[in-house]
């Protein structure tokens, strides 16, 4: 018997052949030891990270420094994003036990900041809104020190589901918009560009003191300018922080890396990563999200330099780029 396809709503699709990546994506691995340390923390518990699922470059660096991204609700999407390498199909019942074993781990772990990510689980009445509830309210309980930060779903067709999530004492409700709006039925068709963009509106008003983030991929064939009216349209949404990533293609039958539209090919190649920080908030988010010396260049800016700022941004995106908002 045939073993079952990864990604059966792809097998149809047509082969894009996966570009060579670039010297640069190449991680090492920091510190062996902490490593598989790490790695052997994640198994003892039986836990999801979104670092395997979603077969991430970064995760040899990340484990080796002790960062991980924890995925909860299992390992099964009930969507199919052409960009995605989390497998796709129907899902099993939840894990009435992952608050307590996401808990232990971040206490193995040590952890100073905390990822808590997952699936899309529209078979679930509430998105699974209250499940994340749980394992943020036992996180919180054996890890009083830690900041925790939740990637969620959109919650699309949920109602005030995701209030629930907001409930639970985290620091930064993070949802990501993607992409731009135009390659949303290309990309991310399960979705909808501006109930993404409401959910992360209606989150900052119904707990200002949780910080708010989002990101995006470039790479997908979307503009320069595209990718500025997001930012627009994210501050709109008062959205604290942003990230920028580069978008790489993790199987022939995903979403083709396409670059074709970007003005911004000549790459400068000592510029890894940029920030900025418009409000001179202390409050840096992640543990090393971005360059500290890259930080120290940027938190003098003023306001009203943004838009020259975005650009240099969006011309260093070999990494990732991060941008702070607030009034």
């Amino acid at each position: 018997m045939s073993e079952k396809p990864r990604h059966p709503e792809k097998v149809n699709k047509p082969i894009n052949p996966i570009k060579k990546k670039p010297d640069w994506i190449r991680s090492k691995i920091v510190d062996t030891q902490v490593f598989f340390q790490t790695k052997k923390v994640v198994n003892q518990n039986n836990l999801v990270t979104v670092c395997q699922e979603a077969n991430c470059p970064n995760i040899t660096e990340c484990w080796s420094k002790k960062h991980a991204t924890f995925m909860i609700m299992g390992d099964t999407c009930t969507r199919a994003c052409a960009f995605c390498d989390v497998k796709t199909g129907k899902p099993t019942d939840l894990d009435i036990f992952e608050p307590t074993k996401i808990s232990k781990a971040v206490k193995d772990l040590n952890l100073k900041h905390v990822v808590i990510t997952s699936v899309d689980r529209d078979d679930l009445d509430d998105g699974g809104s209250e499940h994340f509830y749980k394992v943020v309210k036992a996180t919180r309980e054996k890890n009083p020190k830690t900041s925790i930060e939740v990637l969620t779903p959109d919650f699309l067709r949920k109602g005030d589901a995701y209030k629930k999530v907001l409930e639970a004492d985290l620091d930064v409700f993070n949802h990501n918009i993607e992409t731009v709006p135009r390659l949303y039925t290309k990309v991310r068709p399960g979705a909808r560009y501006f109930a993404s963009l409401e959910l992360l509106k209606n989150a900052k008003a119904f707990n200002k003191k949780v910080f708010t983030k989002s990101g995006i991929m470039v790479g997908l064939g979307e503009t320069k300018e595209e990718v500025i009216q997001v930012m627009d349209d994210l501050r709109s949404a008062e959205v604290d922080f942003i990230t920028i990533g580069k978008y790489l293609q993790p199987s022939a039958k995903n979403n083709n890396l396409d670059l074709s539209q970007h003005p911004m090919l000549l790459i400068d190649d000592e510029c890894d990563s940029a920030s900025i920080d418009i409000s001179k908030r202390s409050n840096k988010g992640p543990q090393d999200l971005w360059d500290e010396e890259q930080q120290n260049l940027f938190q003098q800016t003023d306001p009203s330099k943004t838009n020259q700022l975005i650009r240099r941004i969006l011309r260093c995106f070999n990494k990732s780029a991060y941008v702070c908002y607030t009034a």
